[in-house]
């Protein structure tokens, strides 16, 4: 086996989140107590560094947006327990904002050697931007990696988050460009028959392109619609 693999890890999509078990700024966090939750973790190269504090206030502001997708947030770096409490209290000291969410301290680097945060070739002690939405089953769902100078864009992974939900709730994908509320894409004909009997719809709908390539309002959109009335 590959060393660096070895060493650092080689977290896929579809696999079961590796395990978690340490001390963050409210206290301890393992894992297996989300279960039935969405989890959004994502770790940051260095505490009082100023692409850091932007993101930490961004997902602060968003937070609540994420609880009301069930999901809640988790940030780590490779800083104290001691670095992490000051930090988040100096960002209230000049703004006013309190960090609602856990930030793991991964002083040894375990953790995020176990998931790959660590990008030997960037750094060998400090993590890079790293993002793992981690579904209710604990299943990893999505992976976003970011280099340690371009902070990340929270709207995207919020919507990622809801995108994933809804392609799941509605048995479908989201197309490109897709924002909450659009439609989404059905699963494709399995047989002969289904594909005629989707052509026929789309002929009479006129909600898509061809057999492969058809749209259907979400389920959610349409549960909307039927509070309403």
């Amino acid at each position: 086996m590959d060393y660096e693999i070895m060493m650092n890890g080689n977290v896929k999509i579809g696999e079961v989140a590796p395990e978690i078990d340490a001390m963050s700024t409210t206290g301890k966090i393992n894992l297996t107590n989300y279960k039935g939750k969405w989890i959004v973790l994502f770790s940051h190269p260095g505490d009082f560094t100023p692409v850091c504090t932007t993101e930490i206030i961004a997902f602060a502001k968003a937070n609540t947006y994420f609880e009301n997708l069930n999901t809640c947030l988790i940030g780590l770096s490779v800083d104290s327990e001691a670095s992490h409490l000051a930090w988040l209290y100096d960002i209230y000291l000049k703004t006013g904002i309190e960090i609602p969410f856990p930030i793991i301290s991964d002083l040894n680097g375990n953790i995020s050697r176990r998931y790959g945060m660590i990008a030997n070739n960037v750094s060998t002690t400090k993590t890079v931007r790293n993002v793992f939405i981690i579904d209710d089953k604990g299943i990893i769902r999505a992976i976003f990696i970011y280099p340690m100078n371009v902070g990340r864009c929270i709207p995207e992974i919020l919507r990622t988050v809801e995108a994933l939900q809804t392609a799941d709730k509605c048995e479908g994908a989201t197309p490109a460009n897709w924002v909450p509320g659009n439609p989404i894409i059905q699963n494709s004909p399995q047989t002969y028959n289904e594909l005629k009997k989707r052509i026929e719809e789309i002929e009479k709908n006129r909600n898509g392109m061809s057999w492969y390539l058809s749209f259907k309002d979400s389920c959610i959109k349409e549960e909307c619609k039927n509070k309403e009335k």
